[in-house]
């Protein structure tokens, strides 16, 4: 590990605990700064009525004004994610009801990118929606860093991921392919515990400058390209305990794993790429059978370049 990796571990890695709540309400009140929350879900209503609702009442309540806006982001779900949203006092934005001269395409991603024209908070701060057995600290841990240090820029969550009753087995994708990458080509970012977690906060004027892959490629996209625009110091993670969620099966981490690669790919050459496609294998009646899939390729440019959000921010 490089020796820069190493002091970042020592001075940009913090617990949750290390900043109680009233320190961060005192540090929002003295400089003014305002914090949205979203949630990008899509067939959540299982979860996300419970995350929503301890926002509410743990962050947004008279005695603990931390969070300003709760936003939930419907990727065009089918079940009741939107109502149980709303009723758990929540803003639910359909995403095609952003941009709509630009038709939306599938992915976590392009949900995260339009959820900054649905937001105005100074801190983004992002949160899974299908987290079970959700814990405040998630979000008032991850945004205390930015709200006590201005030179911070963007902070990760660090947490166990445990895999059924396997502690710390989680995260595959993230040990088999994005740890790897980041070692052997950014090596700066080799002390990030979850490079790929879903627990994130940044300051706007980061995020709208920073473009935004479509698809499961978004947390590591952000991560490298926050590396070169504001560098490692600018970077932070806490560590907010466990995280307990819905665990992909195998094909679907193989998809994931193909998007994320090329991400990297598309940071590190500009140039010739593979084809962007993925062969997996199922077995059918007649033994292994081929299913083909396409890499999530497209990338939205930086939202200050949108000009219905320059609009926006300017009125």
């Amino acid at each position: 590990m490089l020796d820069e990796v190493e002091r970042w571990l020592k001075h940009r890695s913090w617990s949750a605990d290390d900043r109680p709540l009233d320190r961060l309400l005192a540090a929002k009140r003295t400089t003014a700064t305002t914090v949205s929350v979203v949630l990008p879900a899509l067939n959540e209503e299982a979860t996300v009525g419970e995350i929503a609702g301890a926002i509410r009442r743990e962050l947004m309540g008279e005695a603990m004004p931390l969070v300003d806006e709760l936003v939930v982001m419907d990727s065009g779900s089918t079940d009741r994610t939107a109502e149980v949203a709303a009723a758990a006092g929540a803003t639910v934005v359909a995403r095609d009801s952003l941009l709509p001269r630009l038709p939306a395409l599938p992915g976590k991603g392009e949900v995260l990118w339009r959820s900054l024209l649905a937001t105005n908070g100074d801190i983004v701060c992002f949160i899974d929606a299908d987290l079970r057995a959700f814990d405040p600290r998630f979000v008032s841990g991850i945004v205390g860093p930015l709200l006590t240090d201005p030179a911070l820029q963007l902070v990760k969550g660090m947490y166990d991921r445990p895999l059924g009753d396997a502690a710390g087995q989680g995260g595959r994708v993230t040990e088999l392919v994005a740890r790897p990458l980041l070692n052997l080509h950014w090596p700066q970012l080799a002390g990030v515990v979850q490079p790929l977690g879903g627990e994130y906060a940044a300051r706007r004027s980061l995020l709208e400058r920073l473009p935004f892959p479509v698809g499961y490629g978004v947390e590591l996209g952000l991560l490298v390209d926050a590396l070169h625009t504001v560098g490692l110091d600018a970077l932070g993670q806490v560590d907010i305990g466990v995280r307990v969620h819905r665990h992909q099966d195998g094909l679907a981490l193989g998809r994931m794993a193909a998007t994320i690669y090329r991400t990297a790919q598309l940071r590190l050459a500009r140039g010739h790429l593979v084809r962007p496609r993925l062969t997996q294998f199922d077995r059918g009646e007649n033994g292994f059978e081929p299913r083909t899939t396409a890499v999530d390729t497209e990338e939205r440019p930086p939202m200050i370049e949108i000009p219905e959000y320059a609009a926006r921010r300017a009125a």
